[in-house]
């Protein structure tokens, strides 16, 4: 079905690996389609409960935008792209299933902002970040001029930016860019650990608490006002119901997404 992703599905968890190894697998138009594609088979398949997105290999997650189709690009073709890009990971972003970003080596430019789209980063050692566009003449365009703000404050996202250098996984976790770093051989084993036990929960309540997070970030919208109704709404579920008869009655609750 894919020609750049490899896509499996597995209790519950959606693996979605950009597959360009000799690209470092950088990211282009069909990538973005491609990957526009399996987020639309996440929101239709009910089989699927949430999602990891990684790169193929130990050298990239996504080493960045495939340059080689800028060349004869102008202002109106940049706007194209960048609103392609913007548009794949607010989808990421607003996935009411949770993905998590497993990070194998170089998450750079367009890569670093796809890892941040995510709910969760989960880093390699060997993982490297950046936003290194303006060595091209350029400024990051998916959004991560404002995600990476959000995720490290302003000063040290201008750092990065403005001068172009990476910073490691231990960098990178202090700064509060990635939840855990784990060994090359242990990252996807931990994304799945940390997975199956997100899906153990109540769906709508794992979709609303994403919903009312994003809208923190939202200036369009009031964040305590979408917090209110969402935690409303959850009331009128058979989750919630199941979810407090489980707690009075001292056992697992068994939630069906109702």
């Amino acid at each position: 079905m894919y020609k750049t992703l490899l896509a499996t599905l597995e209790n519950g968890i959606f693996t979605i690996t950009i597959n360009r190894p000799d690209k470092l697998n950088a990211l282009n138009k069909d990538v973005l389609a491609e990957l526009n594609l399996a987020l639309d088979e996440m929101g239709t398949n009910p089989a699927i409960q949430s999602a990891i997105i990684t790169g193929s290999g130990q050298k990239a997650f996504v080493a960045g935008a495939d340059i080689s189709e800028f060349n004869d690009y102008a202002a109106t073709e940049g706007k194209k792209l960048a609103n392609a890009g913007q548009d794949t990971f607010f989808k990421i972003e607003n996935s009411r299933k949770p993905i998590i970003a497993c990070v194998n080596g170089f998450a750079l430019g367009g890569g670093c902002e796809l890892a941040m789209s995510c709910h969760i980063r989960i880093a390699s050692a060997n993982a490297k970040f950046g936003q290194p566009e303006v060595n091209l003449g350029l400024i990051p365009g998916y959004g991560g001029t404002q995600r990476l703000v959000q995720h490290i404050g302003k000063g040290r996202a201008l750092e990065m930016m403005l001068s172009g250098n990476m910073v490691d996984a231990a960098t990178a976790y202090q700064y509060g860019l990635v939840n855990h770093v784990v060994e090359p051989e242990a990252l996807l084993p931990t994304a799945i650990a940390l997975l199956q036990t997100i899906n153990s929960k109540a769906p709508l309540a794992v979709a609303a608490c994403i919903e009312a997070a994003n809208a923190a970030h939202n200036p369009a919208l009031n964040g305590y006002e979408v917090e209110l109704d969402a935690f409303s709404r959850c009331f009128a579920t058979a989750d919630k119901q199941e979810g407090v008869e489980a707690f009075l009655g001292k056992r697992k609750a068994m939630f069906r997404g109702g």
